[in-house]
């Protein structure tokens, strides 16, 4: 892991990366307006990684405004959590191989045959985190 992503997002905190938590993620609509959304998630020990579907809203305004926030509560700690902000780009999934380790992460299943329609992976490259114990 890179000494900047450390300052980021401290290495006590990613022990809320690891387990299926889930993360609510904030956008901006067209109009201003904040729009969040709970979602699955993984960590590849430098970016947040999001397997969305590329016609909702969310992607829509990541699209328009690649910025968003992240908040994950422990869930043995409500008062315990991370937000990360951060800038997104995109990735292309063929061989669905990102989507696969987000399912198993929460389902433990290597089945995507539920998963309908085509995943657009976001990278979530973290710019600031604040974080309460």
């Amino acid at each position: 892991m890179s000494s900047h992503v450390q300052t980021v997002v401290p290495a006590s905190y990613e022990d809320l990366l690891a387990p299926p938590s889930l993360a609510h993620v904030a956008t901006m609509g067209p109009d201003g307006a904040p729009q969040v959304t709970p979602v699955w998630f993984d960590w590849d020990g430098a970016r947040l990684l999001l397997a969305l579907a590329p016609d909702r809203q969310k992607m829509r305004n990541l699209r328009r405004d690649p910025r968003l926030a992240v908040s994950i509560v422990d869930p043995a700690d409500p008062t315990r959590f991370l937000e990360i902000r951060g800038r997104v780009t995109f990735e292309d999934d063929p061989d669905r191989s990102v989507l696969a380790r987000i399912i198993r992460k929460y389902t433990g299943s290597d089945d995507l045959s539920w998963v309908d329609g085509e995943r657009i992976i976001v990278m979530v490259e973290p710019t600031h985190a604040t974080y309460r114990r």
